[in-house]
């Protein structure tokens, strides 16, 4: 009797070893995604932090002896205050208008002039404005006390946008943290990420492919603070020369909105507005006007022509890359997006490419051909 088992049990026996240990590392996977998740985010954030830094963090090494870790620190430092110093003061104007805001209301000395007759005449809207401005102008306490209702959801919500903003900035400040780390072992960092893309795509191809990554974040991160940094020069040249009260922190509020990328209009509108009700119109309030709204829209310009510089891969590509990352994911999106399509990209042509490449048979046709 044979104490053998028959092929076809031997065979099945491996194919359920087989299904047991991929559910087995299913589950691992899945249980450090669960670990992880709450800090991927901010993990994320790190190293495309660490991936622009570290050509600063190289300069500094070489002049501070060397040494990973007290350049990397200095560089973290520096970065935290340049980011606290524009947020404090943001923070302390803020604070002192609406409180003078306040004082104004409590004080009494607000005095809104009645509307005009015309106002009455516009269409739909001008009889309960008319109505609404009357009222307001001969009892604007009771106003106040009617519409205190209805602000308390907006204001419920405003607070709550401001909290979710400002946990976003302790994130960044930790993300910046971690990536100080990582830039003090950046060479450890860069030998492993050759290490994983050989076992991914293979020896031949994964230098080029993470000196890609590495300089499409790079261009990216440049080429969104290099544009926020130009709009905030030439916006906020504009403001000086035309004396808006608080231009420089103004300035400030262009260069953040430009980095988070959020529309610019959102604070030239406005004050465009601010210096027509107060100026009135004349040729240096229009050509104000024209010169601020157009330094708001000049990332249209400039951003074709800065993201792409120092890779690889057509601007195109870096540009839809950064404006559908960031539609999908939000600001983090705008450098993964790019690097996800550069990446693609130049795989779809090594693919291309490949099958492009002729067989030995046919080298040796060519070959024949040639010589008769």
């Amino acid at each position: 009797m044979s104490l053998t088992s028959p092929p076809e049990l031997q065979f099945s026996r491996t194919l359920l070893d087989t299904f047991i240990r991929a559910a087995l590392v299913a589950i691992l996977v899945y249980s450090c995604y669960q670990v992880f998740h709450p800090f991927l985010s901010m993990m994320l954030w790190a190293l495309i932090l660490a991936v622009t830094l570290y050509p600063l963090h190289k300069m500094l090494k070489a002049r501070l002896g060397n040494r990973d870790g007290r350049s990397a620190s200095l560089l973290v430092v520096l970065a935290i205050a340049v980011l606290l110093v524009p947020v404090y003061f943001l923070g302390t104007s803020l604070t002192e208008s609406v409180q003078a805001a306040i004082e104004t209301v409590k004080s009494g000395s607000v005095h809104i002039p009645p509307p005009p007759a015309s106002i009455e005449t516009w269409p739909m809207i001008g009889k309960p404005l008319y109505s609404f401005w009357a009222n307001a102008a001969s009892d604007l306490t009771s106003v106040l006390q009617s519409l205190a209702p209805h602000m308390k959801g907006f204001t419920l919500g405003l607070l709550s946008k401001l909290a979710g903003v400002g946990a976003g900035f302790l994130i960044f400040i930790a993300s910046l943290v971690i990536a100080g780390v990582m830039m003090a072992y950046g060479e450890s960092g860069h030998k492993s990420a050759i290490r994983i893309a050989d076992r991914i795509i293979g020896h031949d191809r994964s230098h080029s492919f993470v000196t890609l990554c590495t300089a499409t974040i790079r261009a990216v991160a440049q080429g969104v603070i290099g544009i926020a940094f130009i709009q905030m020069l030439v916006i906020g040249i504009g403001f000086v020369v035309m004396g808006i009260p608080g231009a420089g922190l103004l300035a400030m509020v262009v260069l953040l909105l430009g980095i988070m990328q959020l529309p610019l209009p959102l604070i030239t509108i406005p004050v465009i507005a601010f210096v027509f009700f107060t100026e009135g119109t004349s040729v240096a309030t229009v050509i104000f006007a024209i010169y601020t709204f157009v330094g708001g829209l000049l990332d249209n310009i400039l951003k074709p022509l800065l993201l792409g510089r120092g890779v690889d891969v057509p601007m195109p590509v870096i540009l839809i890359g950064a404006l559908g990352g960031m539609l999908a994911g939000g600001i983090i999106g705008l450098f993964i997006g790019p690097v996800v399509l550069a990446v693609g990209y130049k795989l779809f042509w090594q693919w291309v490419d490949a099958s492009e490449k002729p067989t030995v048979t046919e080298i040796a046709d060519r070959a024949k051909q040639d010589a008769q």
